[in-house]
C-alpha cells in the first residue's frame, strides 16, 4: 500500500516538475480561434488554468445535445468549457480537464440537466450500476472555478482515480488530517481532495 502511495506521489512530482518546466521561457503562441468562436468565449473559459497552460488547451462549446463544438484546437491535452448558468451550476462556473475526459463531463451535464441534484446523482449512480458511467483518465486533473461573477469565483482542483480504493492507494478515504484523501472510493467518480485548492 505505501509503496503505491509512493509510487503515485511520485509521478505526481514529476508530473509538476514537468508542467513547472513548460513555464519556462516564452510560451507558445495560442492556437488560432476556429470559424465563428469568439475570443471572449475562449479568455472566459481558461480563467481556471495556470497561464502557461492557456495557450495551447483547447477550448469547446456544449451544446444542448451534449456534443460540443470547437472553439480552439489544443496541444497540451487539456480542454476548458463554460457550464455558466446551467442546471445545478453556480452564475459563473467554469471547468478545464483532460480532453479524455470530455465523454464524462457530457455524462454530467445531461445528469444535472433535470435541475435536481437527487435526481442528477441517482441517474449518474444508474449509469455507474449498468457499468456504462465514462471512466475519467486516471490522474487527470479537473480544474474548477465557479461563484456569483467571475470577481468572486473560487479556485478548485481534484485529480480523478477511478476505482482507487484507501487500500490500493495508502491514502486515507476520508478528510482526516487536513492532507491529501480519496472522495468517492472504489467508484469511477474517485478523486483527490486537493487541501486548499
Amino acid at each position: 500500500m505505501k509503496r503505491t502511495a509512493i509510487c503515485f506521489v511520485g509521478v505526481l512530482a514529476a508530473v509538476t516538475a514537468v508542467v513547472h518546466a513548460q513555464g519556462r521561457g516564452a510560451p507558445a503562441p495560442p492556437a488560432p480561434l476556429e470559424a465563428g468562436a469568439s475570443q471572449a468565449d475562449v479568455d472566459k473559459v481558461l480563467v481556471p488554468l495556470a497561464e502557461n497552460l492557456r495557450n495551447q488547451a483547447m477550448v469547446v462549446k456544449f451544446k444542448p445535445d451534449y456534443t460540443y463544438d470547437t472553439l480552439r484546437k489544443g496541444t497540451n491535452g487539456l480542454v476548458c468549457y463554460d457550464r455558466s448558468g446551467l442546471p445545478l451550476q453556480q452564475p459563473f462556473s467554469v471547468e478545464c480537464t483532460a480532453v479524455a475526459n470530455l465523454d464524462r463531463e457530457a455524462q454530467n451535464l445531461k445528469a444535472e440537466a433535470q435541475g435536481d441534484r437527487a435526481k442528477s446523482n441517482a441517474a449518474l449512480d444508474e449509469l455507474e450500476k449498468a457499468g456504462t458511467r465514462a471512466k475519467p483518465a486516471f490522474g487527470s486533473v479537473w480544474y474548477h472555478m465557479a461563484g456569483a461573477d467571475k470577481d468572486h469565483a473560487r479556485p478548485h482542483m481534484t485529480i480523478a482515480v477511478p476505482g482507487a480504493t484507501a487500500q490500493s492507494l495508502g491514502l486515507p478515504d476520508k478528510p482526516t488530517q487536513g492532507g491529501l484523501w480519496i472522495m468517492n472510493a472504489g467508484t469511477t467518480t474517485a478523486h483527490l481532495m486537493v487541501p486548499g485548492e
